[in-house]
Protein backbone atom coordinates (compact mmCIF):
# COMPACT_ATOMS: atom_id res chain seq x y z
CA UNK A 1 0.00 0.00 0.00
CA UNK A 2 3.27 2.36 -0.66
CA UNK A 3 0.94 4.17 -3.23
CA UNK A 4 -1.56 5.63 -0.82
CA UNK A 5 1.27 8.53 0.33
CA UNK A 6 2.49 8.78 -3.43
CA UNK A 7 -1.24 10.01 -4.37
CA UNK A 8 -0.84 13.70 -5.98
CA UNK A 9 -3.62 16.16 -7.59
CA UNK A 10 -3.96 15.82 -11.44
CA UNK A 11 -2.34 18.95 -12.68
CA UNK A 12 -4.47 21.34 -14.67
CA UNK A 13 -3.91 19.72 -17.61
CA UNK A 14 -4.75 16.06 -16.40
CA UNK A 15 -8.13 18.51 -14.64
CA UNK A 16 -8.97 19.69 -18.28
CA UNK A 17 -8.46 16.13 -19.86
CA UNK A 18 -10.35 14.43 -17.37
CA UNK A 19 -13.15 17.32 -17.65
CA UNK A 20 -13.14 16.88 -21.40
CA UNK A 21 -13.45 13.09 -21.29
CA UNK A 22 -16.24 12.97 -18.92
CA UNK A 23 -18.24 14.55 -20.56
CA UNK A 24 -18.18 12.43 -23.60
CA UNK A 25 -18.06 9.34 -21.87
CA UNK A 26 -21.35 10.03 -19.74
CA UNK A 27 -23.09 11.00 -23.23
CA UNK A 28 -22.14 7.62 -24.71
CA UNK A 29 -22.41 5.88 -21.40
CA UNK A 30 -26.60 6.80 -21.76
CA UNK A 31 -26.71 4.76 -24.93
CA UNK A 32 -24.71 1.65 -24.48
CA UNK A 33 -26.46 -1.27 -23.94
CA UNK A 34 -24.04 -4.33 -24.28
CA UNK A 35 -22.94 -5.45 -20.76
CA UNK A 36 -19.08 -5.93 -22.40
CA UNK A 37 -19.23 -3.17 -25.22
CA UNK A 38 -15.92 -2.60 -27.53
CA UNK A 39 -13.69 0.41 -27.53
CA UNK A 40 -11.26 1.70 -29.51
CA UNK A 41 -7.81 3.08 -28.62
CA UNK A 42 -7.76 5.54 -31.52
CA UNK A 43 -3.85 5.90 -31.47
CA UNK A 44 -3.53 2.33 -32.34
CA UNK A 45 -6.67 1.26 -33.70
CA UNK A 46 -6.53 -1.73 -31.12
CA UNK A 47 -10.09 -2.56 -30.06
CA UNK A 48 -10.86 -3.95 -26.65
CA UNK A 49 -13.46 -5.18 -25.16
CA UNK A 50 -14.33 -3.43 -21.87
CA UNK A 51 -16.85 -4.35 -18.91
CA UNK A 52 -19.74 -1.63 -18.60
CA UNK A 53 -19.14 -1.48 -15.07
CA UNK A 54 -15.58 -0.27 -15.54
CA UNK A 55 -16.84 1.81 -17.59
CA UNK A 56 -18.67 3.89 -15.50
CA UNK A 57 -15.76 3.31 -12.77
CA UNK A 58 -13.87 4.63 -15.34
CA UNK A 59 -16.07 7.94 -15.43
CA UNK A 60 -16.53 8.09 -12.08
CA UNK A 61 -12.38 8.74 -12.05
CA UNK A 62 -12.40 11.51 -14.80
CA UNK A 63 -14.89 13.29 -13.10
CA UNK A 64 -12.81 13.32 -9.83
CA UNK A 65 -9.80 14.13 -11.38
CA UNK A 66 -11.49 16.92 -13.46
CA UNK A 67 -12.73 18.49 -9.74
CA UNK A 68 -8.84 18.20 -8.71
CA UNK A 69 -9.17 15.37 -6.77
CA UNK A 70 -6.65 12.58 -5.92
CA UNK A 71 -7.42 9.37 -6.81
CA UNK A 72 -6.30 5.56 -5.54
CA UNK A 73 -8.01 2.54 -6.48
CA UNK A 74 -7.88 0.06 -4.13
CA UNK A 75 -9.53 -3.27 -3.87
CA UNK A 76 -12.26 -3.59 -1.53
CA UNK A 77 -10.98 -6.67 -0.20
CA UNK A 78 -7.62 -5.78 -0.23
CA UNK A 79 -5.28 -7.01 3.27
CA UNK A 80 -3.01 -4.30 4.43
CA UNK A 81 -0.33 -4.12 7.10
CA UNK A 82 -1.08 -2.27 10.41
CA UNK A 83 1.82 -0.02 9.06
CA UNK A 84 -0.14 1.07 6.02
CA UNK A 85 -3.80 0.67 7.74
CA UNK A 86 -2.49 3.29 10.58
CA UNK A 87 -1.19 5.59 7.77
CA UNK A 88 -4.86 5.72 6.25
CA UNK A 89 -6.15 6.78 9.89
CA UNK A 90 -3.61 9.02 10.53
CA UNK A 91 -2.74 7.35 13.40
CA UNK A 92 0.04 5.74 15.03
CA UNK A 93 0.71 1.56 14.60
CA UNK A 94 0.85 1.38 18.24
CA UNK A 95 -2.89 2.84 18.73
CA UNK A 96 -3.60 0.83 15.54
CA UNK A 97 -2.59 -2.11 17.16
CA UNK A 98 -4.73 -1.28 20.35
CA UNK A 99 -7.79 -0.74 18.20
CA UNK A 100 -7.33 -4.21 17.04
CA UNK A 101 -6.82 -6.17 20.14
CA UNK A 102 -9.78 -4.14 21.46
CA UNK A 103 -12.05 -5.52 18.97
CA UNK A 104 -12.61 -2.33 17.03
CA UNK A 105 -11.48 -3.41 13.84
CA UNK A 106 -11.28 -6.80 12.67
CA UNK A 107 -8.09 -8.15 11.67
CA UNK A 108 -6.68 -11.71 10.76
CA UNK A 109 -3.32 -12.79 11.65
CA UNK A 110 -0.20 -14.66 9.49
CA UNK A 111 1.91 -15.73 11.87
CA UNK A 112 2.62 -13.08 13.64
CA UNK A 113 1.95 -10.46 11.53
CA UNK A 114 -1.46 -8.75 11.66
CA UNK A 115 -3.49 -7.86 8.15
CA UNK A 116 -6.88 -5.50 8.64
CA UNK A 117 -9.08 -5.52 4.82
CA UNK A 118 -9.41 -1.99 3.36
CA UNK A 119 -12.75 -2.28 3.80
CA UNK A 120 -12.71 -2.70 7.38
CA UNK A 121 -10.58 0.42 7.89
CA UNK A 122 -12.44 2.45 5.76
CA UNK A 123 -15.36 1.45 7.99
CA UNK A 124 -14.14 2.46 10.99
CA UNK A 125 -12.83 5.58 9.77
CA UNK A 126 -16.30 6.69 8.45
CA UNK A 127 -17.93 5.22 11.56
CA UNK A 128 -15.01 7.71 13.78
CA UNK A 129 -16.37 10.92 11.55
CA UNK A 130 -19.69 10.18 12.20
CA UNK A 131 -19.39 10.23 15.71
CA UNK A 132 -16.83 13.03 15.75
CA UNK A 133 -19.75 15.01 14.21
CA UNK A 134 -22.09 14.01 16.45
CA UNK A 135 -19.77 15.50 19.09
CA UNK A 136 -19.28 18.28 17.16
CA UNK A 137 -22.99 18.93 17.02
CA UNK A 138 -23.88 18.29 20.99
CA UNK A 139 -20.91 20.31 21.79
CA UNK A 140 -22.27 23.35 19.98
CA UNK A 141 -26.23 22.98 21.15
CA UNK A 142 -24.52 22.94 24.67
CA UNK A 143 -22.96 25.65 24.23
CA UNK A 144 -26.00 27.31 22.72
CA UNK A 145 -28.53 26.50 25.88
CA UNK A 146 -25.33 28.13 28.10
CA UNK A 147 -25.33 31.45 26.37
CA UNK A 148 -22.06 31.06 24.77
CA UNK A 149 -23.47 32.65 21.05
CA UNK A 150 -25.41 35.39 22.50
CA UNK A 151 -24.39 39.03 22.55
Amino acid sequence: MEELENIKRPSKEEQSTAIESYNALETVLKEIKDKSPEIEIEETQDKIRIPLKALKLLAEILKAMGDGKPISIVPIAAEMTTQSAAEFLGCSRPHLVKLLEQGKIPFTKIGKHRRVRFEDISKYKNQMKKEQEALIIQMMKSDEESGLYDS
